[in-house]
């Protein structure tokens, strides 16, 4: 099983750091490997915390993503890839609250580290 975030040593942080300067990602659309996820209700780019809470649809509540999990960032189209399947999204722990503390990123480590990447 090759976990997905085996390859880099924090999954808060974008593979790149320039996608995320001077933009504001709240309202990109997020789409997965497979389709449209949602939209981004909120996001951070704080080094060591960075994370996406979409708002899944239909009507499937809001997900935290982490960072690493963003594969790639289109600012002229709003758009922010995830190298997630709309399924494995969906079955992320739901997280309808403001704050990300350390109990909910360890919560979303456990989930994430067991999924298969592909």
């Amino acid at each position: 099983m090759n976990a997905l975030w085996n390859y880099r040593p924090s999954v808060w942080d974008y593979r790149e750091s320039t996608w995320t300067l001077d933009s504001d990602l709240v309202g990109y659309e997020v789409e997965a490997t497979d389709g449209r996820l949602g939209s981004v209700v909120r996001a951070t780019s704080s080094p060591g915390a960075a994370h996406l809470v979409v708002d899944a649809v239909p009507a499937a509540g809001r997900r935290v993503v982490p960072a690493l999990a963003v594969s790639s960032i289109r600012h002229d189209e709003r758009t922010v890839r995830v190298d997630l399947t709309r399924v494995q999204l969906l079955s992320a722990p739901a997280h309808e609250d403001a704050e990300i503390d350390d109990s909910v990123r360890a919560r979303v480590d456990r989930y994430f580290s067991g999924l298969d990447r592909r």
